[in-house]
């Protein structure tokens, strides 16, 4: 073959990368736009907003914006909150909680409990308006837990040592080098429990309640959707029927379409770091762009918890 046919032949291949490489992005450019024409026509007409909460529950801006969108918009006529979480950090469940209620002052908002809506998945709950599960759904866990690792006994083996001054004895405690001693355990528990308080008054308040009858519940214990109902920790039992049902006596027009609210980044525009683009990058490239689920799929999500958690951890020795 001359040095001419090699020649050609690379030419005719960069430019076929060229051209393939444009029809991706010319692909994905246009399910972006027909998606974002189609959010536009939906929101130009009266209709019930649904927003799905699952997995690990943390701090989400994206979702808070989605929220605060869906209050602000005069053409949402109710809110149903799909949750499907067993919970998360007690921080991220209490923004979620006070920007849901902020939905419900201006509409109603249903809670729609799916497979399992427990800890600061059942916090989320309490900000609806009414709460609708399955029989066999899983809910409750009411409680705060704040947890840390003990390297030490490691580090003796491989004879590591840490050595460390600091500026009072609990400054940075509790320690993963050393024992928690009893001051700071009194501290952490002392934190724990405020927090523990907070989430009592919150259920007791919103379900209207004895505390002494939440405080009963909130022993950490998990309930399906019928124990759950029995200890009026729920409204409801049932699916689409009852939330229809329960939007008609707020007066909604039963013949309303739900529309989904989805985050901004499952939309697989490219520019918006979509999941479409990563998994193109991935395959096409071959770069590990974003190690964390890796990670989570190994070790789990609640390896990526920091501070105060209320999470109902079914693999927990």
């Amino acid at each position: 073959m001359d040095n001419a046919t090699i020649a050609d032949r690379r030419q005719l291949r960069r430019k076929l990368t060229f051209w393939r490489i444009a029809a991706v992005v010319i692909a994905l450019a246009g399910i972006f736009i027909a998606a974002s024409w189609g959010r536009k026509d939906m929101g130009a007409i009266d209709h019930i907003a649904r927003v799905k909460i699952s997995g690990i529950i943390q701090d989400d801006a994206e979702l808070l914006e989605r929220l605060d969108g869906i209050a602000r918009n005069d053409r949402v006529k109710a809110l149903v909150v799909t949750i499907s979480s067993p919970g998360g950090t007690t921080y991220g469940g209490e923004v979620l909680y006070k920007a849901l209620r902020k939905v419900a002052e201006k509409k109603p908002v249903v809670s729609d409990v799916r497979t399992l809506a427990a800890s600061a998945g059942y916090m989320i709950a309490t900000a609806g308006d009414t709460i609708i599960a399955g029989e066999s759904s899983i809910t409750g866990s009411i409680g705060v837990l704040f947890q840390y690792p003990q390297m030490k006994d490691l580090m003796d083996k491989i004879g590591v040592s840490l050595e460390e001054i600091k500026s009072a004895p609990l400054k940075a405690e509790p320690s993963p080098f050393h024992p928690a001693s009893e001051d700071a355990k009194a501290m952490i528990r002392a934190m724990v429990m405020d927090s523990y308080d907070w989430f009592v008054d919150l259920v007791a308040e919103r379900r209207k309640l004895p505390r002494a009858d939440v405080v009963r519940l909130a022993d950490g214990s998990i309930f399906t959707g019928r124990q759950a109902l029995k200890n009026k920790l729920v409204d409801t039992l049932g699916g689409p029927e009852a939330i229809r049902a329960y939007l008609d006596g707020r007066k909604v027009a039963a013949d309303l379409p739900f529309v989904d609210y989805e985050a901004t980044n499952q939309s697989g525009f490219p520019f918006l770091g979509g999941s479409s683009m990563r998994e193109f990058a991935r395959s096409v490239l071959g770069l590990p762009l974003d190690l964390q689920p890796a990670l989570e799929k190994l070790t789990g999500e609640k390896l990526f918890l920091d501070g105060l958690v209320s999470v109902w951890q079914v693999d927990r020795d």
